[in-house]
């Protein structure tokens, strides 16, 4: 059996699949796959294990239908076409859970250096503008007791919630489809409309999946709701606020700042005037970068590839109903 690997993984999930006598090829040039180039390499494999922003759409899924497994090795999915592969009997996979309080921190991080200015303080320094003492000059915003709103309570939202009310006392609200009762019991939290939660809110982070229902809901007409001091945070998924909207609110002072671990696009042009902004903290999407985070996730990547290979049901499963055919 073979997989095709399309990026770099940790050892620990190459070690598995070496282990199982499963051939592995990987892409080892600096740069993303083409569209054909993922056709090609998949063409002689009997799975593949996704790292990175591959599209695996209809056409890729109809030429490749011999696939027994995809893994992928992020916890987002909403680069597949789940409902293609479910009809070609193709099981799909993610990796959620075992990154959540890493990309947790992110967001907390670029809440913080977003309300003092952090990252354009550093520049200061690098562009030797400290200069003197101005008591007036760089203020920031302090968080104790402020309302953090959450857009999208699972796993990781769960995280960023017990870190500002562990830390900073915060109220937290958040707008979900249902309930999460775990967040409700342990903090308090309060279920409200997207509404509430965009005139409520001190923080806005942003922790929902990328889908039609959430692209661009962070609008221009979503931050003029929200408070002058209020701070946007978004570790999920660059697609889900309109940046030139971002950018308008932050010029106008509709919201005091924001903090981004991801963009749209990405990577991010170094030319962005949302990077030259005092209140901007910008990061090129690291939520999930560390070390423990990045093993467990290759070692569950490889776990569902060895049971697909073996017509085992996969570990972690997105497409579930594929198993009902």
């Amino acid at each position: 059996m073979k997989v095709f690997v399309t990026g770099t993984i940790p050892q620990p999930g190459l070690s598995l699949l070496h282990e199982k006598g499963i051939e592995v090829l990987e892409w080892k040039e600096k740069r993303e796959l083409t569209n054909d180039e993922l056709v090609e390499c998949s063409k002689s494999c009997d799975a593949l294990l996704s790292v990175g922003p591959n599209k695996i759409d209809k056409q890729f899924l109809q030429t490749c239908s011999h696939l027994k497994v995809i893994a992928l090795h992020s916890v987002g999915y909403n680069k597949v076409a789940v409902e293609v592969a479910t009809e070609l009997g193709i099981p799909i996979s993610n990796t959620p859970e075992v990154l959540s309080d890493a990309t947790a921190d992110i967001a907390f991080l670029l809440m913080l250096a977003a309300s003092r200015q952090a990252f354009y303080a550093h520049k200061q320094i690098l562009a030797g503008k400290w200069g003197f003492f101005e008591a007036t000059a760089d203020l920031g915003l302090e968080l104790k007791g402020c309302t953090l709103g959450i857009f999208g309570l699972g796993n990781i939202g769960l995280e960023m919630a017990r870190r500002c009310a562990g830390a900073y006392q915060m109220k937290v609200i958040y707008h979900n489809r249902g309930h999460n009762k775990i967040a409700e019991s342990e903090l308090n939290a309060q279920r409200v409309s997207f509404n509430d939660l965009l005139t409520q809110s001190d923080i806005i982070s942003v922790h929902a999946n990328l889908s039609e229902e959430t692209k661009g809901t962070f609008n221009l007409a979503a931050f003029s709701k929200m408070k002058p001091q209020s701070i946007f945070v978004n570790v999920a998924r660059g697609a889900i606020h309109h940046e030139a909207d971002l950018l308008t609110a932050l010029q106008k002072k509709m919201i005091w700042g924001a903090g981004l671990d991801v963009t749209d696009p990405e990577p991010m042009r170094p030319d962005n005037p949302l990077l030259s902004l005092p209140t901007v903290a910008i990061l090129p999407h690291i939520g999930s970068a560390t070390v423990k985070a990045r093993n467990a996730m290759s070692v569950i990547a490889a776990q569902n590839i060895i049971a697909g290979l073996n017509g085992e049901r996969l570990p972690q499963i997105i497409n579930s109903e594929v198993y009902d055919k």
